[in-house]
């Protein structure tokens, strides 16, 4: 008696990555995606001999990961953020295009629309204490060609003291520690904040678990994020890191980039800064950017990664 249901783990791979409805052509590049990856997946639980339990109790773990919105930590902690930048600056080195600021993770924790200011900002709250050491960070937006960027969009933001974020923190203010600056016809950006710690990812939760089973930390240096946008010149998603964290060579993330170390100026005079309600000496970060041409219009769209992705 012949048996049409009954498989051998290759001829239920071929069936799994065959099957499809009659005159439904799907998409080519998702079957071959699929393919490789179910195929991976099929290989690793017979090699490594994978029992039902670990495969339910990580099937489980991927559910409660979907739902915790901790997607983001755990792309990020398993190298795959630094992944795609890295296949990014390659083919930018094979296509013979020139290279501006390091690109470095986008992080799942920015939000669009923050308050937007031309030329300078505050980042901190104006009328609150000041949690940290004040900090004023400026510098010049340029093209490929070092020529300054007039009205760039240069969007800011980064950690509170307790290494949290607005938006996802309910004890902040809708866009604390978040701004947009429009650089001015010499294209120059400033802003004021304070120097943000290094933080660590939440103790508990799906991330968590799988670190300590990792036995690894889930520990960021301190590090401001940017995402810089204007006509002509590709989107640039990057963050700069403030030196002497004990974890700068050691982020979880994976993120710190040699070209995006800053240098801090503490006991700068506060002598032209004024308008920012400087009356102290401060630490003054000085920092360029410089973009990329835009191939097109889409590169020049001020998207957050995930947004335009899935538009």
């Amino acid at each position: 008696m012949s048996q049409k249901n009954e498989f051998t783990l290759q001829q239920l791979l071929e069936r799994v990555n065959s099957r499809r409805r009659s005159g439904d052509a799907g998409s080519d590049r998702v079957r071959t995606i699929t393919a490789r990856i179910v195929g991976d997946l099929f290989r690793a639980i017979d090699d490594l001999d994978v029992s039902a339990d670990e495969f339910w109790a990580a099937s489980d773990w991927l559910s409660r990961l979907g739902a915790s919105g901790q997607m983001g930590l755990i792309t990020a902690g398993l190298g795959f953020d630094r992944l795609l930048d890295i296949r990014d600056d390659e083919a930018d080195r094979a296509a013979g295009r020139a290279t501006g600021t390091p690109r470095a993770i986008e992080g799942p924790l920015y939000i669009a629309g923050a308050p937007l200011s031309r030329y300078e900002a505050r980042v901190d709250e104006e009328g609150e204490q000041i949690p940290g050491e004040v900090m004023v960070m400026e510098g010049v937006v340029r093209d490929a060609q070092g020529r300054p960027v007039a009205g760039a969009l240069v969007d800011v933001w980064h950690a509170n003291e307790k290494g949290r974020y607005s938006h996802f923190d309910p004890d902040q203010k809708e866009f604390a520690l978040r701004r947009r600056i429009e650089t001015d016809a010499q294209g120059r950006y400033r802003f004021r904040s304070y120097l943000p710690p290094g933080y660590e990812i939440p103790p508990v939760g799906p991330t968590a678990e799988l670190f300590q089973a990792l036995g690894r930390h889930g520990n960021r240096p301190a590090h401001i994020h940017f995402l810089i946008a204007a006509p002509g010149q590709r989107v640039l998603t990057t963050q700069v890191n403030l030196p002497g964290d004990t974890f700068i060579d050691d982020d979880f993330a994976f993120a710190t980039r040699d070209g995006l170390v800053v240098t801090l100026e503490p006991g700068t005079p506060a002598a032209g800064y004024e308008s920012l309600g400087i009356s102290a000496p401060f630490t003054r970060v000085q920092f360029d950017f410089t973009m990329q041409v835009a191939r097109d219009e889409e590169e020049s769209k001020p998207l957050a990664r995930m947004a335009r992705a899935v538009g």
